[in-house]
């Protein structure tokens, strides 16, 4: 996802349903003012050489006692790397127990070593200022670069998955998902890197739906085959399978730019090849403040893990939620957090991108898929 400063001042007096930065960010005042636990993540020192965090980590909230049994009392969350302009679109490899992710702005990607911790810091670059990331099952990464989705073969060449739609070019690729059983590539296209400059390169064709209208589309892997599958989120940014890929979940951040979307997580029934039933899973709303829902995963339970922020301390970092769609905990963390990712020998370790740094924590819970 993009950053909101394309939130006009307008848009932003008008109400509570669009706003830009500055108000995202007044939002830390107002949950401090509500006694929300806040402190904690505000002035928490993660830079080298600080006293340890006494155990158990005053940052991992628990919610809902009964449902949120994923806090890990003798672990606490870690800074891994800073640096990035925004992070972006982690992927956990298996076969070679790395995580890769994305620095947009600075056409890269990264990658972090489970066996040493070591950092490539270009890991691929130039990156075609790529976003999300994933791993298909014969452990091929899958990125969603600013025009097109792509596929990094095993003798390193790249193949172009998808740039066109209905015989119109993409919008911009964001986040995809590979379903086990037909190894199709579902992925969502809100175009943010063809209306920022800082993120991509304009598309200069006057419209906010900067090719043709955003959608979510299914790629069969087989034939080549591009089908839209889903269109009712303004924009839709993060995408997951539900633990028994009964469903899926989508993210809107459409109130980037349009007055009259939310902050919300669809859902939809899944049938073979063919979302129905979309509905409004999930508001973001919390305390009366409501953040973007950028990226997510899903682990073995059923638990929805979302990215989240732009409102300030309290409510930026991680917010996990039942299959019922009832928040039950949350990670808070010092920065924004854009998208997440399970991973580690055991895939009980979360790592997150959060704007300009790679934060992990162990869990106790395991992810649903394979990265």
């Amino acid at each position: 996802m993009t950053n909101p400063k394309a939130f006009s001042d307008n848009q932003a007096e008008a109400g509570t349903d669009h706003f830009d930065r500055r108000t995202l960010l007044k939002g830390a005042a107002a949950f401090a003012a509500a006694g929300v636990a806040a402190s904690q993540a505000s002035a928490r020192d993660y830079g080298p050489g600080v006293e340890p965090t006494r155990y158990p980590d005053p940052d991992i909230l628990v919610l809902d006692e009964k449902r949120f049994k994923a806090k890990v009392g003798n672990t606490t969350i870690k800074r891994l790397y800073t640096g990035c302009l925004w992070a972006e679109g982690p992927a956990w490899n298996a076969q070679g127990q790395y995580l890769v992710w994305s620095d947009i702005p600075a056409n890269r990607q990264l990658r972090y070593l489970d066996d040493d911790g070591h950092i490539s810091e270009q890991f691929h670059k130039p990156s075609n200022e790529a976003n999300g990331n994933s791993f298909d099952f014969e452990g091929r990464q899958i990125s969603a670069e600013r025009t097109r989705l792509v596929r990094y073969e095993h003798n390193g060449s790249v193949t172009s998955l998808a740039e066109q739609a209905n015989g119109k070019p993409l919008n911009g690729p964001n986040d995809m998902v590979v379903h086990p059983n037909d190894k199709s590539i579902w992925f969502t296209d809100p175009g943010y890197g063809a209306i920022s400059i800082y993120e991509g390169q304009l598309a200069k064709t006057g419209s906010l739906q900067p090719y043709q209208k955003e959608a979510v589309y299914r790629l069969d892997t087989q034939s080549g085959q591009l089908s839209k599958v889903a269109d009712e989120p303004f924009k839709p940014n993060g995408i997951a399978f539900s633990h028994d890929y009964k469903k899926v979940y989508v993210c809107d951040t459409g109130i980037t730019h349009y007055p009259n979307a939310k902050n919300v997580i669809w859902s939809y029934d899944l049938n073979g090849d063919k979302l129905s039933n979309p509905k409004q899973f999930i508001d973001m709303t919390l305390n009366g403040k409501s953040g973007f829902p950028d990226g997510m995963r899903v682990d073995v339970d059923g638990n929805v893990w979302v990215g989240a922020g732009w409102v300030g301390a309290g409510y930026d970092g991680v917010q996990i939620f039942a299959p019922d769609g009832q928040r039950i905990g949350q990670i808070l963390l010092p920065e924004t957090c854009a998208n997440l990712t399970f991973g580690g020998k055991k895939r009980n370790r979360l790592f997150m991108t959060a704007s300009q740094s790679l934060y992990a924590v162990y869990v106790e819970t395991t992810g649903a898929h394979n990265c």
